[in-house]
């Protein structure tokens, strides 16, 4: 089978960091990957999720694959280059600071014959039929009020916004 290699290079997190977010997706289809690391709240899942989408894309327009057929087949997490600083400690002392730099080699291969769908035109919606539409969205009438436009609907009450958020909290006592 044909390998696809694709490379992220001097990524400002520590290796040890990202490794936890790749190994989640070792192994997974390109499509399920995705949408595993975009509910990750690890600060790796987005460069990682960069990079797949960066993957797919140069797959479908370089080597005409479909992305349903293609899946993770290794993604490997090595060390970079470290930056060097030093902080003061006592006496006079430098204190080292290594800030740790992570290369990313995200490889992916094809599985033959597992979607052979024809290129369909995806049916356009055009915006003036949206907005047709959204005047005959109502609430439910659950009190015997007639049900209003969504258009007519404004929040009630003092605080708007960000306001509203600060005064509805609890106190921590």
């Amino acid at each position: 089978m044909t390998q696809y290699k694709f490379r992220l290079n001097n990524l400002r997190i520590a290796p040890r960091k990202v490794r936890l977010i790749a190994n989640l997706i070792k192994r997974y289809p390109l499509l399920l990957a995705e949408a595993q690391l975009k509910f990750q709240s690890k600060r790796a899942a987005l460069p990682i999720l960069k990079l797949l989408k960066s993957a797919k894309a140069s797959a479908a327009n370089n080597f005409n694959l479909l992305p349903e057929n293609l899946y993770i087949s290794n993604i490997l997490v090595d060390e970079g280059t470290k930056l060097k600083r030093f902080r003061a400690r006592a006496f006079g002392r430098p204190g080292a600071i290594h800030k740790k730099t992570s290369h990313i080699t995200l490889v992916i291969e094809e599985r033959v014959g597992l979607v052979k769908r024809p290129k369909t035109a995806i049916k356009e919606i055009k915006r003036e039929e949206i907005i047709k539409e959204v005047p005959k969205l109502r609430r439910p009438d659950k009190i015997g009020i007639p049900a209003k436009p969504v258009e007519s609907i404004k929040p009630k009450g003092r605080f708007e916004g960000i306001t509203r958020r600060i005064f509805r909290r609890k106190a921590i006592g």
